[in-house]
C-alpha cells in the first residue's frame, strides 16, 4: 500500500550559488558523512560533477521528506537521509536507495516503510521522485 508520493526539482544553478556562497559548510549541510566523501572525490576531479551530485541528493531528500508526509522536521533531517547506490553484487546494482540512520531510521521501521528513489540531472536541473510503501 503506498503511504506517500513525493516529487522535487531543483535547479542546479542555486546549488552552485549557495556553494559559491558558503563553500563546504553549504555541503556539510546537506550530506552525511558517506556523501561528503563522494562529494569530496568527485568535487576534486571535476568540480561541475560535485555540484550536480549535491544537487541530486538535495532532490531526493525533499522528495524524500514529502513522501513520508514530515517535510524538513524531526526526525527528518538532511543528514539523516542517505541517498546510495545498491552494491554490485546485487541484483539492481547502482539502483539509486535510501539509507536512513539515528532518530529517523527508529521512526521509518516503526511504521514497516519501505522507500523506492529515483534520481536524473539534466544540465541545468536534478530532479527526484520518491514512493513509500507501507505494509499490508
Amino acid at each position: 500500500m503506498i503511504y506517500g508520493i513525493g516529487t522535487d526539482i531543483c535547479d542546479i544553478r542555486r546549488i552552485r550559488a549557495s556553494l559559491e556562497r558558503h563553500g563546504e559548510r553549504f555541503a556539510l549541510k546537506i550530506l552525511c558523512e558517506r556523501e561528503m566523501e563522494v562529494w569530496s572525490a568527485r568535487s576534486a576531479r571535476w568540480p561541475e560533477r560535485g555540484v550536480r551530485y549535491l544537487a541530486t541528493r538535495f532532490s531526493a531528500k525533499e522528495a524524500f521528506s514529502k513522501a513520508i508526509g514530515l517535510g524538513m522536521r524531526m526526525p527528518m533531517t538532511w543528514r539523516l537521509c542517505e541517498i546510495d547506490k545498491l552494491p554490485a553484487a546485487h541484483a539492481n546494482a547502482g539502483k539509486p536507495c535510501v539509507v536512513l540512520h539515528g532518530a529517523l531510521k527508529y521512526w521509518f521501521e516503526a511504521r514497516a516503510l519501505r522507500a523506492h528513489i529515483s534520481v536524473t540531472d539534466e544540465s541545468e536541473y536534478a530532479a527526484s521522485f520518491c514512493v513509500v510503501e507501507a505494509a499490508d
